[in-house]
């Protein structure tokens, strides 16, 4: 059977590839980014206050939640994040992974808004569809994301837009920073082989896939065979040139019948 490549950092690939072998699936990590803590013990004060000061708080990724938690339980010596979510702040996320690590620290459930487990996308839209009845006017909203290699914030400005509309209040927060992993020569040729092998790649994020992409500039993707986590991905991925690419939707099975689909 071809491999199936997890292409998520090395924090989250496990989560996946174990999953994918107790399936029967020859998984293998195959990490694209690395992520490193970015809050500078300023940055961690300043984070201590938005969350004191805002109503809801938006982590765009589980590791949003980790990074965050883990500065600021370093500046505050507060063991968990929960402890600013006694009150009437809202966690807000997108997916169950982010859910869980909300849970993990110390977080709790009735606290906690994201779509539906039957939401066709689980992303900034189908989070507005639950979170609109809290929006008023003046409310503050922290958005904490990730950083890209310049220090830049990354990720979509969707749900900030639709918030501003609004009259909210919206601040955004890198608690990580993204890299892209410099791929060896050995690594490089891996690719090559993975492409005529007729692996399947997995993307969960549009940084991966083009980090590949461009550290591999003389590689013909058209056959390439990708799974990925969202239209927005897929259309990334067509611009370069893959044409063997199915959308997941969330959850384990879906993925499972996509990759099964390809491979």
């Amino acid at each position: 059977m071809r491999p199936v490549l997890v292409t998520r950092p090395e924090q989250d690939a496990e989560a996946w590839v174990q999953p994918l072998k107790d399936a029967g699936l020859p998984a293998v990590s195959f990490p694209l980014l690395k992520l490193s803590g970015y809050l500078t013990d300023p940055q961690t004060r300043n984070a201590v206050e938005q969350l004191r000061q805002s109503q809801a708080v938006m982590f765009v990724s589980a590791n949003a939640v980790r990074f965050l938690a883990q500065a600021v339980a370093e500046w505050t010596r507060t063991p968990h994040l929960g402890s600013f979510f006694q009150g009437d702040l809202r966690a807000w996320c997108t997916g169950p992974g982010t859910a869980a690590a909300l849970l993990k620290c110390g977080v709790a459930e009735t606290h906690i808004d994201q779509p539906s487990a039957d939401a066709l996308q689980l992303d900034s839209e189908a989070l507005w569809q639950v979170v609109a009845p809290q929006i008023r006017p003046d409310m503050r909203v922290l958005l904490v994301r990730g950083a890209d290699e310049t220090g830049a914030i990354a990720g979509r400005d969707w749900l900030a837009s639709e918030l501003a509309k609004h009259s909210v209040h919206v601040q955004a927060l890198a608690a990580y920073q993204r890299v892209p992993l410099i791929l060896s020569d050995d690594q490089k040729s891996r690719v090559g082989d993975y492409l005529e092998s007729g692996a399947v790649w997995i993307f969960s994020n549009s940084a991966s896939l083009q980090s590949l992409v461009e550290q591999c500039p003389d590689l013909d993707w058209s056959s390439a065979k990708g799974v990925v986590t969202h239209p927005r991905i897929a259309a990334l991925a067509e611009k370069y040139g893959w044409q063997q690419l199915l959308i997941a939707p969330p959850g384990l099975s879906s993925m499972l019948a996509s990759i099964k689909s390809l491979a």
